[in-house]
């Protein structure tokens, strides 16, 4: 097994150089092919100075550049910062700050975002440069023109830069934000996301014949490390989608002959919803791995009955340990929907009272995680690596768990805030600090409800300040212009005073 991701490339196109790699748009890119693209990509990256160690960020949908790219600065020793393609410009200045990234990869006219522009005003010092892969570069550097410029540095300096890639490398920095607000960057090293994501591979039964549509964002985890990189070490065909349609996705089904589409459970209810599937030949469909959201029991079964999976199956991650647990091929549909699986091969998982001891099974106590699938830590901020990484090495997730018998785990509650909104994590305070920015607003708290479709969604509670009156409707209008649309509220109300603690907080399980 290869250990950094580029060198995963390299075995890829020695082992199945003709066979597909990414298709996009009728575009079918080999195993070969790729690693000719990564090693164009990486000769690029030097040229335009970027040094071992250095943060290269991708803000873009689902793409095949946005997979050379990545491959490209990591195997130029840089180290990748996926910005959320839902972000404004506040959010993702927030996070090009913080990652001192010295180059953006990005696009323009995604849904009719223009990403670079949205940046106008935000204070980035140590950002030298802009590359746009897709779109109209205007003053900034095509894609094109900037691999072009990698014909300046040798093959040779580009293989010995990419030989001093090693598995303690870092080779990406995803964000999280938590309940101070402010985001974290979640360190992750080569060796680590590999050994993660083979074994993920593997127990999913992921193959080279495998079709692989990954609707599930680049940007987050599931898309890239449980998504492309998956592809990658399996030898399976990855096909990006850049917007969850269901109509989209059936014409792929059906027509690209698609066998593996992972998702959170919204994906899975919206094509069961839509009614389509039904006129559709969707017989190729295989294998399904979900979570990040509770799954009803009816789900899994509708996903084998009617859509035709031949295995579902349910995982426990988070940014910090991408893959956690997770429910085997022989498990039946109440295990799969009520549990989050079994520890993945060589990772210890327990449930602790609030000393760090291990609680017996059957009680609820904090998820700890140790073993490979551990973060480094975050980038810059030792205290609250610390806080999460304990001396025995345990990573206290914040999540309430309780062990079964069997030894799998059930997720009941979060320690922390956070709520969950299609997939995604919606951090409160985050959302919170976002609206206090607004004049007329005196305190905000945000909490998650229930919604049908997404799971949860945020709803806001507001205090006006003195003297001010909050309409709602442009309220809820201003939070969708000025932050990504699952962090936005759905609703808002409007109190004199919000329930405190005698020391001055919160109490949000009151508002809830």
């Amino acid at each position: 097994m290869a250990e950094t991701i580029p060198a995963s490339v390299v075995a890829a196109a020695a082992r199945w150089p003709d066979r597909p790699a990414i298709e996009e748009g009728g575009a079918v890119s080999s195993f070969a092919a790729l690693e000719a693209a990564r090693r164009t990509a990486a000769r690029a990256f030097i040229a335009a100075g970027i040094d071992k160690g250095d943060r290269v960020a991708i803000w873009a949908p689902n793409m095949a550049e946005w997979i050379v790219a990545a491959i490209g600065l990591q195997s130029a020793g840089a180290v990748l910062v996926p910005l959320n393609t839902r972000f404004k410009g506040r959010e993702a200045g927030q996070i090009l700050r913080a990652s001192g990234a010295k180059l953006l990869v990005t696009v323009r006219g995604f849904l009719g975002f223009d990403y670079p522009a949205m940046l106008a005003g935000e204070d980035l010092p140590d950002l030298e440069g802009l590359v746009i892969l897709r779109g109209d570069a205007g003053t900034d550097l095509a894609w094109e023109t900037f691999l072009a410029r990698g014909a300046a540095v040798g093959e040779a300096a580009a293989a010995a830069r990419l030989a001093a890639v090693g598995p303690d490398d870092p080779c990406d920095m995803l964000f999280t934000s938590g309940t101070t607000g402010l985001p974290k960057g979640v360190v992750s090293h080569h060796g680590q996301t590999v050994r993660t994501i083979e074994t993920w591979s593997s127990v999913v039964g992921l193959t080279e014949w495998d079709r692989f549509l990954v609707v599930n964002p680049f940007f987050h985890s599931f898309g890239y490390k449980a998504g492309w990189l998956a592809c990658l070490l399996k030898g399976a065909a990855c096909l990006p989608e850049a917007v969850f349609d269901t109509t989209r996705l059936l014409d792929r089904i059906e027509r690209e002959k698609v066998s593996v589409l992972p998702g959170a459970p919204t994906v899975y209810q919206s094509l069961l919803g839509d009614g389509g599937y039904r006129m559709r030949d969707i017989s190729s469909l295989r294998l399904a791995v979900t979570g990040a959201a509770s799954v009803p029991v009816d789900l899994i079964r509708r996903m084998i009955s009617d859509l035709k999976f031949d295995v579902v199956l349910t995982a426990y991650g988070l940014t910090e340990a991408p893959v956690v647990t997770m429910c085997g091929v022989d498990d039946d549909p109440e295990t799969i929907a009520n549990r989050c699986g079994r520890p993945i091969p060589g990772i210890e998982v327990i449930c602790a009272d609030a000393a760090g001891a291990e609680v017996p099974p059957g009680t609820e106590g904090e998820v700890l995680v140790r073993g490979y699938n551990v973060m480094a830590g975050y980038f810059e901020n030792e205290a609250a690596t610390r806080e999460a990484i304990d001396g025995a090495g345990w990573l206290h997730t914040g999540d309430i768990g309780v062990m079964d018998e069997r030894g799998y785990l059930k997720i009941t509650d979060r320690k922390k805030d956070m709520f969950i909104v299609g997939g995604f994590n919606c951090y409160p305070a985050e959302i919170e600090n976002i609206i206090l920015s607004r004049r007329d607003v005196a305190q905000a708290a945000v909490v998650g409800i229930p919604d049908a479709r997404m799971g949860e969604v945020a709803k806001a509670i507001l205090v006006p300040a003195k003297g001010a009156v909050i309409e709602k409707d442009e309220f809820l209008a201003w939070c969708r212009a000025n932050m990504a649309n699952y962090k936005a509220p759905r609703q808002v109300e409007i109190l004199d005073a919000l329930p405190l603690t005698a020391s001055g907080k919160v109490q949000k399980f009151m508002l809830r």
